[in-house]
Order: C-alpha cells, then structure tokens, then sequence
C-alpha cells in the first residue's frame, strides 16, 4: 500500500503498474475538495496521451496498480 498525503497529490507523478493504450505515466492535474476542504477526487492525467478522468484519491494507495514517481 502506497502511504499517501492527498492535500500533497497536486502534480504528484504516477506510473501505471499494468499500462494500458501506451499510458504509461500519469500527473495529477486537479484536487476536487469538499466543503471543509478535504480531498475526495483527484484528476489524474496521461502524459502521452493527454486523456484524463476523474478518480477516488485512494485508487493510488493500491502498490499493485500505481507506483509513485515516473519509473
């Protein structure tokens, strides 16, 4: 499990553990927060591609799909 800090994700590199259509790395481009400011989705971009979508910050906590950094 990858120990994450989600008010630290904005531009966060990822790598895909598993890529998929050539995706390969990822940069968080967005925080979406509630009221109170918690963090509750992030916006994860692909470098390549340049697709994004909208995920759950706690996807990246799963070390058999993501690993931190640009490997």
């Amino acid at each position: 499990m990858n120990r994450i800090n989600p008010a630290k994700l904005l531009l966060s590199k990822w790598t895909a553990a598993r890529p998929r259509n050539k995706e390969k790395h990822f940069l968080v481009t967005e925080l979406f927060r509630d009221e109170e400011g918690t963090v509750l989705e992030i916006e994860l971009q692909a470098v390549l591609t340049r697709r994004a979508e909208r995920l759950t910050w706690q996807v990246l906590q799963d070390a058999d799909a993501w690993k931190i950094g640009w490997k």
